[in-house]
């Protein structure tokens, strides 16, 4: 029974299903999760403790990326088990005294969510025990505008995320989404995009006679077309 409870406080949900609901305080009010961000991506992230310096250069780069995130029409929450008040003072201790890669005065406008009793990191499976029983892994939820869990990034307590690589995977998935498509290894707005796999032996055959246009295929379950950077950011990006 004791296992069994503990699979459960520190399971996590999966790709593909409904992000699991809550109510929390945070420094920009009480949410809902995910109801109030019906409509928008959301990137809720957890970080292992207020006041620690790899936590502090990745609030200061979210926070001065928050407006290209938005313009992507996805919304950024932080989480950390640490309560309110502190999350306050290290916000305000951020904007008047850290500058860090010509980052200084940056301001923390997105939620961070109070966690104290880890009730929230515990129901996302951020908690790791073979890492710290007492501070949240750096997890990254990607939950689209239905409220569904897209993509699931987990990172060591010591390892500071790669920011620009969470920006490609949001605005990955939403062109994917667009013209339904699959994206290739280190794909970005411009490149080649890949197409689903022949379902017949005919449309296979067709394929690799050339008879579809537009298509690149280097095999019959392999084959690529142009998709404009324009075209892609167009779509996908607030004007």
């Amino acid at each position: 029974m004791e296992q069994v409870q503990e699979q459960q406080a520190f399971g996590m949900p999966r790709i593909g299903e409904a992000a699991p609901q809550f109510k929390a305080v945070t420094t920009q009010g009480e949410i809902n999760f995910p109801s109030d961000y019906k409509g928008s991506w959301a990137i809720l992230f957890s970080h292992p403790a207020d006041f620690t310096p790899v936590c502090t250069s990745e609030f200061m780069t979210f926070a001065t990326l928050e407006d290209k995130f938005a313009e992507a029409n996805c919304k950024l929450i932080g989480l950390s088990v640490d309560g309110l008040y502190s999350h306050i003072a290290w916000l305000r201790t951020i904007k008047e005294k850290i500058e860090y890669k010509g980052m200084k005065d940056v301001e923390v406008k997105f939620p961070l969510i109070e966690d104290i009793t880890m009730e929230v990191a515990k129901k996302y499976g951020m908690m790791m025990p073979g890492e710290s029983n007492t501070k949240a892994v750096r997890a990254v939820f990607f939950v689209d505008p239905k409220g569904i869990i897209r993509a699931i990034i987990y990172y060591p307590l010591s390892l500071g995320r790669n920011f620009d690589e969470l920006y490609r995977a949001l605005i990955a998935m939403q062109t994917a989404d667009a013209f339904s498509i699959a994206t290739p290894a280190d794909w970005t707005p411009g490149d080649d995009v890949i197409i689903s796999p022949a379902g017949s032996c005919g449309t296979a055959k067709d394929r690799m006679d050339g008879k579809e246009e537009g298509l690149e295929c280097k095999d019959w379950f392999f084959c690529t077309k142009k998709l404009d950077k324009e075209t892609v950011l167009k779509t996908v990006l607030k004007k």
